[in-house]
């Protein structure tokens, strides 16, 4: 894909889980011989991962489960993208975990303008880098004053999403991204940034089913592969390709690149994630086969009231598993019932729980559609009013998974770099109406 960035001043993003070699099992028997044992079969697979991150010279790479407790490893990494001009940034998983996030960006294309940690602190270390990048070559600039070109920003952040062993740690993947989001927020608010483009990477270890999805799209993020493919949010085009083959022996599409304009309209983060917890809190009602009359019985707890009370909805989220070490916190349940509780009467009657949690806000089952911007980058004359409302995004160009088999909902028994099938997407440059910032 080098030759979409070199020959039409496009860029392209390619993620993947290289999975550790201190992951991968060789003998299903014994669950203990894992690669790591063995130095010629780890170096191997992992000099083939990057001879082909370097057939596709990416203008950025995104690496989750990169074996950083091996420095031969690590410095093979960094010695190949670095001869092939990438300049690296690793961070490891807390607690000694083995296994962490490496991001390499091509100098040709971007100069990092700045780097930043997030580390979640929860169950599981997980971690996540967000950059701030600068395109090395303006993507355009006016013939009225060359001076005005203008080197354009985006952010890019890459993660590795806690593996949902049961459904229970849901809630710590869904906090995970809010989170993110949060730090991204935090950040453009700190640097006084203009509005960007923004780029999300990773294995998000869920999939387009799950309430980790519906959450960015309800925050304006949109699937890059899924916009290239023309796929919608329908449950017609949930399974059309897959991305990995975990160790259950399950296929699922899990790894995804997020591209979020900065014309998007964006609703308000709290409101998003209340939201996103109210639809898990609805599938763990429907999960116990209740009604929706049954249902709002049952977040009455033990009152014989018409109306939810706050102790008997907190009462619910325990008996419902979603309360405990890494559930709900009480500050989370507070705000979940600030949400519902908007005339501060103490009470949730049978309409505000329908509007909220069994049917919720239309924008949040019904997203706006997977889409590209479609006014074309030129060079022309403009005023400097009219630069002034302009910014610039991307469009999804192009998007492919590796091998194409995974493409069609199918894994290949002979595919054997990972048990993650890495993910290319292509953006090209766009002008868009410059919108005002949501934070």
């Amino acid at each position: 894909m080098g030759k979409f960035r070199k020959a039409e001043r496009c860029i392209s993003c390619t993620t993947f889980n290289i999975l550790a070699p201190i992951y991968k099992r060789l003998d299903h028997e014994d669950q203990s011989c894992r690669e790591s044992q063995y130095k010629a079969y780890w170096l191997s697979r992992n000099q083939k991962i990057i001879d082909r991150l370097l057939e596709d010279c990416s203008s950025i790479i995104c690496l989750q489960e990169v074996w950083l407790g091996n420095e031969e490893l690590v410095d093979m990494y960094e010695k190949r993208l670095g001869d092939a001009g990438y300049i690296s940034f690793k961070l490891a998983r807390a607690n000694n975990r083995g296994d962490g996030l490496l991001t390499a960006v091509h100098r040709d294309t971007f100069k990092v303008v700045n780097y930043k940690n997030l580390h979640f602190n929860d169950f599981g270390d997980r971690v996540a880098q967000l950059l701030h990048v600068e395109s090395v070559v303006p993507f355009w600039s006016y013939r009225n004053n060359n001076s005005s070109s203008i080197k354009q920003q985006m952010l890019i952040l890459n993660t590795h999403l806690l593996f949902p062993h049961d459904y229970s740690l849901c809630i710590i993947r869904l906090r995970q991204v809010y989170e993110i989001l949060q730090c991204i927020e935090s950040y453009q608010e700190e640097h006084k940034l203009s509005p960007m483009p923004i780029i999300l990477c990773g294995d998000w270890n869920g999939s387009k089913k799950g309430h980790v999805y519906k959450f960015l799209r309800s925050q304006g993020f949109v699937s890059s592969y899924d916009t290239a493919h023309q796929y919608t949010d329908s449950d017609a085009d949930a399974h059309k390709w897959v991305s990995h083959r975990n160790h259950r022996g399950n296929i699922c599409g899990v790894d995804f690149i997020w591209l979020l304009n900065p014309n998007k309209h964006r609703k308000p983060l709290k409101s998003s994630w209340n939201h996103a917890v109210f639809a898990m809190i609805k599938c763990l009602l429907q999960g116990e086969s209740l009604s929706e009359e049954d249902a709002f019985a049952y977040l009455k707890a033990n009152d014989s009231a018409d109306f939810v009370t706050f102790s008997g909805f907190c009462q619910a989220l325990s008996q419902l598993g979603l309360s405990g070490p890494y559930g709900l916190t009480s500050e989370e349940m507070q705000d979940l019932w600030a949400e519902i509780d908007i005339d501060s009467n103490g009470a949730m009657d049978f309409n505000i729980f329908q509007r909220n949690i069994w049917k919720g806000p239309k924008w949040w089952d019904q997203p706006e559609q997977t889409s590209s911007p479609e006014k074309k980058l030129i060079v022309r004359d403009e005023s400097e009013e009219e630069r002034e409302a302009l910014t610039f995004g991307f469009n999804v160009k192009d998007a492919v998974l590796f091998p194409p088999e995974v493409e069609k909902g199918m894994w290949p028994d002979n595919y054997s770099l990972s048990d993650h099938a890495p993910l290319t997407v292509v953006f090209s440059p766009v002008q868009l109406p410059c919108a005002q910032p949501v934070f």
